[in-house]
């Protein structure tokens, strides 16, 4: 053995030892999701008071959500690799599916009917897409420089893509975008065919955004809500206002008043405006900050499971971490006026059930990761 080979691995049974010294879990990482889902009862149940209420709807999605975050737990990863190409196949039955049997709501084709129960493939498929892309570059680590190999999660990613184009939901298409164009370049992809790709999709999510008349208006919205404040800008201007009252510390929790019929989605998209108007600036950074440290404590995992030798374990937990990460810093542009409406959920903290499940199903494999480099696994 040669003394490179020597120190990597010295290198890669210090990293264990330190890691199992911190326990089965990063206590770190676990506290933020604790305190977003928490966080997040507690702004649903004050935007929701003067509806009559979605709290006991929000408890129980929450409930099987925890569910699913620990089933994601306890599941090996090994499981995720080899039923990568499945999970895809079913996640892309599930998207046409909702194009032809799927609930027409206000326009957008987006939710199966279970019985009484909505289930959003659109999230799930999200997921899949990730665990199929990690699955593939590690599988194809040493060839990911022939374009012809590079092309096929690209490939995926375009029917994905065009699916939720379909429904319409370019935001769910966007993310799912970002996320996979990351894992190609820590995968390794050449620069060149990376650029040419990149390339590609801006010009397509370009004209996506312009080809129909209600992406255009959002867009032109952004630039000027005030232009038409009670028509294209209203959900901005009202954002806006809820910021501007919330001032440094919030009118108080509960006290918001642009949650009565003011500002739309207040339980979901907008919620982060609510928090800004009751528990002010100081509540929004605090909400920004834990997501910082949600992508900075994820991505300590990631690389740790890297120099474990843990390839496809280091790509899952990069892909999960900028799958929330991304989500919420869209969600958050969008309340702020810096991105155009986009029709995202705040992850781990907004109203929804399949989205809850997803976030919580997310953040239980990137735990999952940093138990099997802890050598808990």
């Amino acid at each position: 053995m040669g003394a490179g080979a020597t120190t990597l691995a010295g290198r890669s049974r210090a990293i264990r030892a330190s890691a199992r010294r911190g326990g089965d879990v990063d206590l770190a990482l676990l506290g933020v999701f604790g305190a977003l889902l928490a966080g997040g009862v507690v702004m649903v149940a004050s935007a929701s008071a003067p509806g009559g209420g979605l709290l006991a709807r929000h408890l129980s999605a929450l409930a099987v959500a925890l569910g699913a975050g620990v089933m994601a737990f306890w599941v090996r990863t090994e499981f995720w690799r080899r039923a990568a190409p499945l999970l895809m196949l079913a996640a892309l039955a599930l998207l046409a599916l909702v194009l032809a049997v799927g609930i027409d709501v206000n326009g957008s084709r987006r939710w199966l009917a279970v019985g009484a129960l909505r289930v959003q493939p659109s999230e799930l498929a999200k997921l899949c897409i990730v665990v199929f892309t990690a699955a593939f570059i590690a599988r194809h680590r040493e060839r990911l420089g022939n374009a012809r190999v590079a092309a096929v999660p690209a490939a995926v990613l375009v029917a994905v893509a065009v699916l939720l184009l379909l429904e319409p939901d370019l935001g769910a298409a966007l993310v799912a975008a970002g996320v996979v164009a990351a894992l190609l370049l820590l995968g390794g992809v050449r620069m060149a065919h990376f650029a040419i790709g990149a390339a590609a999709a801006a010009v397509a999510a370009a004209v996506a955004a312009v080809a129909a008349d209600y992406r255009l208006e959002r867009l032109l919205a952004m630039l000027n809500p005030w232009s038409d404040p009670y028509g294209s800008g209203y959900q901005l201007v009202q954002a806006f206002i809820a910021f501007g009252r919330g001032e440094l510390f919030g009118v108080g929790l509960g006290a918001g008043i642009q949650k009565l019929f003011y500002l739309p989605h207040a339980t979901n998209d907008f919620l982060l405006a609510v928090v800004g108007e009751e528990l002010g600036l100081a509540g929004t950074l605090t909400v920004m900050a834990l997501f910082a440290v949600l992508l900075w404590r994820g991505f300590t995992i990631a690389a740790r499971a890297r120099d474990s030798g843990w390839f496809f374990e280091s790509l899952l937990a990069a892909g999960m971490t900028l799958l929330l990460a991304l989500q919420a810093v869209i969600n958050i542009g969008v309340n702020l006026g810096l991105l155009p409406t986009k029709g995202l959920t705040l992850p781990l903290m907004s109203y929804g059930g399949s989205s809850l499940v997803v976030c919580c199903m997310a953040a239980g494999i990137i735990l999952a990761v940093d138990r099997k480099t802890r050598g808990r696994a």
